[in-house]
């Protein structure tokens, strides 16, 4: 099976995405899932629409993407947070 790609948004690919990027990294590392996490910006997403798997952001997004978009503000709220990490998982084991 190869390796998903996660890519993890925000509007300048620092501060929130850092936190969860982590968080990832930790759901994944906890569940066994090897997958290759990319921090970036929003704006960046487009140049990876041929290769992402998933889309976990804490931005609103405007775009149509081949891949699943995941709210992430649940990781930085903590509001819903099982459910978004079940939502996450879903994807990676699929």
């Amino acid at each position: 099976m190869k390796k998903k790609q996660v890519l993890v948004a925000c509007g300048t690919g620092i501060a929130t995405s850092t936190i969860v990027n982590k968080a990832i990294e930790d759901l994944c590392k906890e569940n066994n899932i090897e997958c290759d996490i990319v921090q970036i910006k929003i704006t960046e997403v487009g140049s990876y629409v041929d290769t992402a798997d998933l889309l976990v952001t804490t931005t609103i997004v405007q775009n149509e993407y081949p891949f699943p978009v995941i709210n992430a503000r649940a990781f930085l709220t903590g509001i819903g947070l099982e459910e978004v990490k079940k939502e996450i998982l879903e994807y990676l084991k699929n």
